[in-house]
């Protein structure tokens, strides 16, 4: 199959294609941890309820365009209430109380989608004008896959301008490289933590919008997409966004093509480039420089 140009070319379209929606999440948790060394595994429920946030906005009468713009904003603010009420308690008690809140929160949200809206799979049609196909050089690809690939760049684009070129970004880096040094020299870097914790989880509501239309929307489809997004910024490194592009990139591959050429151990295809990255390289192939071994 993989010698049909054409199949290949779909094949690697589909990998970008999923490459970029784990790269939504995995920024996010990536420069959290980084940042505060804060294990979120319930970023992955952000992801879940802004997916059904726009399946009420959308069966309410909205455009998949109203849901694009407002249930993220809705994700962050929920995020954000998490935060202070319960993840901003247990910042520095570890990673194990830190995981045990989260995992919680997990099991606490699957619950509240399951009597909200029911056990069964929801769906989110795509916006009329991206159903159809593109053809690229022969190949008929469909549109809505390639907005989201094209999304996908387009916050890597500025999410770098942003992380490089501006004032938050360069405290961003701080707190990642230093945090101590940074707060000695007068950086709130508890302000800028929430900050980037609303942009995280803000890029997780994107990513659970656009994600709708093509896995659906039921409960614990968080917990599904969250175990990747772990291995992306494991294999990525944490703190980095070109670790997170990275990762994404690799993981996205490997999944797709995995399930083509080994159906049956699909995800083993995935732990096997997990277990090689770590072990020639511990910390992640791109990391923040202070988890670099390196210096």
């Amino acid at each position: 199959m993989l010698l049909d140009p054409y199949f290949f070319a779909e094949q690697v379209l589909n990998s970008l294609q999923f490459s970029m929606l784990l790269f939504l999440l995995a920024i996010g948790l990536s420069v959290v941890f980084g940042l505060m060394d804060y294990l979120n595994l319930a970023h992955g429920t952000i992801y879940m309820f802004a997916a059904y946030v726009a399946f009420t906005i959308t069966q309410l009468g909205g455009s998949f365009w109203a849901a694009l713009a407002l249930a993220p904003f809705v994700a962050a603010a929920v995020g954000l209430l998490l935060y202070f009420l319960l993840l901003k308690r247990v910042e520095r008690s570890g990673h194990l109380a830190q995981v045990l809140l989260t995992v919680g929160i997990i099991y606490m949200g699957t619950d509240l989608m399951r009597i909200a809206y029911g056990d069964l799979p929801k769906g989110v049609a795509q916006p009329d004008m991206l159903n159809g196909a593109v053809n690229l050089f022969g190949i008929l690809y469909p549109s809505y896959r390639l907005f989201l690939i094209g999304l996908g760049l387009v916050v890597m684009i500025a999410l770098y301008f942003a992380l490089e070129r501006t004032r938050l970004g360069a405290l961003v880096r701080a707190g990642v490289d230093d945090r101590a040094t940074a707060e000695t020299l007068g950086i709130d870097i508890g302000k800028v933590f929430a900050l980037v914790f609303a942009i995280g989880t803000y890029l997780a509501g994107v990513g659970g919008v656009v994600a709708a239309p093509i896995f659906g929307v039921y409960p614990g489809m968080d917990v599904t997409i969250i175990i990747l997004v772990l291995i992306v910024v494991v294999v990525g490194g944490l703190g980095s966004l070109k670790g997170a592009i990275l990762g994404s990139l690799l993981i996205g591959f490997a999944d797709t093509f995995g399930k083509i050429l080994l159906p049956q151990f699909a995800m083993m295809m995935i732990y096997l480039v997990m277990a090689l990255v770590l072990t020639f390289r511990p910390t992640g192939l791109l990391p923040a420089r202070r988890f670099s071994t390196s210096g």
